[in-house]
């Protein structure tokens, strides 16, 4: 089967990390090699270290916008000459077209597959750059699902401040948890004030 470049996209509270380190272990179970990434700019639980909801931690290599990923799967090759079976992107919202690009000719130049998992949009319903490209030309587009507080399927989060007021701008990167995001449906992307209050009822 050919390699591809899969792009796993959820809102936030998916369990994406989750998936991701499944994934991760299901190659190893395997005697496979991975080399496994995530974004240098969300250190909320150490750097290098992917930190699932359900406290599975994967230790892993970190991207800055500067990194090369041909380069560096280059280096990777060279250090080790055991082939590599997987990539594995987390948070790959962070990403850059450019890095896009280039995991994309990592998987038809060197058949490597490469899995990425990362929002789709950011608070303010924008792609992200990095989740924009993927959308753009990604082989595998799959959706890892969440709900909003009223049931329905989540699309995507809202931001909000320590008085629970919602946040409709500001920086496009604010990197946080529960305590500043939930997911939301489209519905209630649009009126806060009917999900805030369930919220609060059940915290």
């Amino acid at each position: 089967m050919a390699a591809s470049l899969y792009f796993k996209y959820s809102s936030m509270n998916a369990g994406k990390s989750s998936h991701l380190i499944q994934a991760n272990y299901n190659y190893m179970e395997n005697g496979s090699r991975t080399v496994v990434f995530t974004a240098s700019i969300d250190d909320r639980y150490g750097v290098g270290l992917i930190t699932s909801r359900t406290g599975s931690k994967l230790e892993c290599q970190t991207f800055s916008r500067d990194l090369n990923f041909i380069d560096a799967i280059e280096e990777e090759l060279r250090l080790d000459s055991k082939p590599i079976s997987a990539i594995l992107i987390d948070e790959a919202q962070f990403l850059t077209r450019e890095q896009v690009d280039q995991l994309a000719e990592i998987v038809d130049s060197k058949s490597i597959p490469v899995l990425t998992y990362g929002l789709r949009t950011d608070a303010f319903l924008m792609a992200f750059e990095g989740s924009a490209r993927l959308l753009e030309i990604a082989d595998n587009l799959e959706e890892i699902k969440s709900l909003c507080r009223c049931n329905k399927k989540a699309i995507t989060q809202i931001r909000i401040d320590e008085n629970r007021v919602v946040q409709r701008g500001g920086e496009q990167v604010c990197i946080g948890g529960n305590d500043m995001y939930i997911p939301v449906c489209r519905k209630h992307y649009k009126r806060p004030s009917e999900i805030l209050d369930v919220f609060e009822a059940t915290e």
